[in-house]
Formats: C-alpha cells, sequence, structure tokens
C-alpha cells in the first residue's frame, strides 16, 4: 500500500468522525479505493492459526490467507463444521488446512491446545484470536467461569501465555485479536467484568469483554514487545456473520443493507497477517489504518490508567487461569 493522499487522508477522517460512515460498508468501500488496497504479499509459507474459524470473519479469513499460500491451522468446537470449513478452503487453494477440535471456552481444552501447536515442526507465524460468544442469558461453563469471559478474556490469554513462554511463535510473529466495536461504549472496570447472573446482559457482557482485549494487548505489547513478538486488535466492522445473526438479530434487521460482507470484514485481520510492513504494534486496526480505543470520553482511561488496568487484569487472568488448571 502506498502512503495515503492529502486527500485520502481527509476523507478518512471524516469516515472515522462518524460510526455508520467508518463501520459499515460504506467504509471499506471507500477506503479500500481511495488507499489503493491490494493483497498483502508476505503470506506465502506463513504457518497461520486461526481460531473460530469455521464460519464468518474467521472461515472468510482462511480462504483469503490460504489463497495466498499460508500454512492455516484452524480451530473450532465442532468436528462436522471443521471439516466443511477445511473442504470449503481446499477449494480455493492447495494450500496445507489441519484442524483442531477445541472448546475455546475451557481453559483445559486451550492449554491442551497450546501443546499441540507448541508440538508442531513449525512455529507460529501469525496467531488470530477470532473465537466469540455473545450468549442471551448467564452460561457458566463446565469449569464455573461464565462463557463471554472465558471464551474471549480468559482462553485468548491463557493460549497467547502459554505459547510464549514454550516457544511457539516464530521470531516477529504476530498475535491478532478480534474485537469489537461494541468495546467502545464500556470503560473498562475489572470489578465489573465479571457479570453475575442477576444483573447479566449479554451485549454489555460481550462489550465489556471486548473492551478487556483492549486492555491486555497494549500490556502484551509493553511487557513482551522486546521478545519480537508484535500484538494487535482489529475491529472488522459491522461485518453480517452468523454471531451477529444468532447474538444481535434486531441489529442486523436494522443494519441489514449496509452490513460489510464476512470477507470485507476480515480484510484487515488478513492484510496484517500478511503485510511485508511492521504495522504499528499494540494498536487498533480498522480499513488498514490504526484507529483510536476510544469513541467517548466517559470511557477514556489517561496512559497511567491503562498501564495499571494491564497490569492488574494480566494478574487477575493469570489467577482465576491457575485456579482452573490446578483442580
Amino acid at each position: 500500500m502506498n502512503a495515503p493522499s492529502p486527500l485520502a487522508n481527509v476523507l478518512d477522517a471524516a469516515l472515522e468522525a462518524t460510526v455508520v460512515g467508518s463501520f459499515t460498508r460504506v467504509g471499506y468501500a471507500a477506503r479500500s479505493r481511495l488507499d489503493g488496497w491490494s493483497d498483502p504479499t508476505a503470506v506465502a509459507g506463513r504457518t497461520i492459526v486461526i481460531t473460530g474459524a469455521t464460519s464468518g470473519l474467521g472461515l472468510a479469513a482462511a480462504v483469503r490467507l490460504a489463497a495466498l499460500g499460508a500454512r492455516l491451522h484452524l480451530v473450532g468446537r465442532s468436528e462436522a463444521k471443521l471439516a466443511h470449513a477445511q473442504a470449503h478452503v481446499r477449494l480455493h487453494s492447495s494450500s496445507e488446512v489441519i484442524t483442531h477440535c477445541c472448546d475455546l471456552s475451557l481453559l483445559r481444552e486451550t492449554r491442551r491446545l497450546g501443546e499441540t501447536l507448541v508440538a508442531l515442526a513449525t512455529p507460529l507465524d501469525v496467531l488470530i484470536q477470532n473465537a466469540g460468544a455473545l450468549l442471551t442469558s448467564y452460561t457458566p461453563t463446565s469449569e464455573g467461569i461464565e462463557t463471554t469471559v472465558a471464551t474471549h478474556v480468559l482462553s485468548p490469554y491463557l493460549l497467547t501465555e502459554y505459547l510464549l513462554a514454550h516457544g511457539g511463535f516464530a521470531p516477529h510473529a504476530r498475535d491478532i485479536t478480534v474485537t469489537s466495536g461494541g468495546m467502545y461504549s464500556e470503560r473498562f472496570n475489572l470489578a465489573t467484568l465479571d457479570m453475575s447472573p442477576t444483573t447479566y446482559r449479554g451485549t454489555v457482557a460481550y462489550a465489556r469483554a471486548k473492551r478487556a482485549q483492549c486492555v491486555l494487548i497494549p500490556h502484551w505489547q509493553r511487557i513482551y514487545g522486546s521478545s519480537g513478538v508484535s500484538f494487535h486488535l482489529v475491529h472488522p466492522g459491522w461485518a453480517a456473520t452468523p454471531g451477529l445473526s444468532s447474538g444481535i438479530p434486531q441489529f442486523e434487521r436494522v443494519t441489514k443493507a449496509l452490513l460489510r460482507s464476512a470477507d470485507q470484514g476480515a480484510d484487515t485481520m488478513v492484510w496484517l497477517a500478511g503485510t511485508s510492513l511492521d504495522p504499528a504494534p499494540g494498536r487498533l486496526w480498522l480499513d488498514r489504518r490504526p484507529r483510536n480505543l476510544y469513541r467517548l470520553k466517559k470511557t477514556r482511561l489517561s496512559i497511567s490508567e491503562e498501564i495499571a488496568a494491564g497490569d492488574t487484569l494480566a494478574q487477575w487472568c493469570k489467577e482465576r487461569v491457575e485456579e482452573v488448571l490446578s483442580d
């Protein structure tokens, strides 16, 4: 991608000043033309793991990355859906596609996945943490953790920390976490992250978990950036996916005409996974540009508050994970 023109910068800023102009297919269409997007050129031969890879954004990313020559490891919780996804990806590419059945709401299964990935002959060049859950009612896992927090916060924490501790990442690997625009509505507060059955609201729990991701990724970059591994957040925009249909169907009905396709939503994670450039680490990305973590003054943390929040959240995750795995 060439350096954006002054006009492109002005128009991008105008789109970013609105939600609809930025998050919908309008933003994707305008920005892809303004910035002259092309496929990333450094994908071929990279070993890439994608969680939540059986549908939606994850499957769309898998198809694109396989077509560009990546060696893929697809993670999902259904053997049947994984087999279907594998076959679908192979329709578009002869690249190697391996599947791993793992319920990422369960920490013991997440650790087993980490063990499997560390044992691979080739360390990971890219990890795309895309698995998600948007539930309508309070649902604890069999390990006693609320599913939204387990899937979006504790499991990604465990998988990344395990790979870092056991040499699972290649030099200059990229750890990419897919977040959501829902996080913009929430200020990070560890005390309210893990909601109780009586206070639970699915969309709020989801937004808080996504905000927690936006605290954890800069923390990892600060702590582990010197290792050569870089950490990135991706906002896919508003994209038409099965998760959106099942999680917030009313929102889908209202915005249907403006939603991005899954392929459009997956574009920036594909670009981050394979660009030959060095994207600024520890940042949030949408449409191949870094974006602000905050849109509302009431949700904003100062730099010192962000650092303290990252340290506190990481310690909380460590303790919750150890509590489950020690049983």
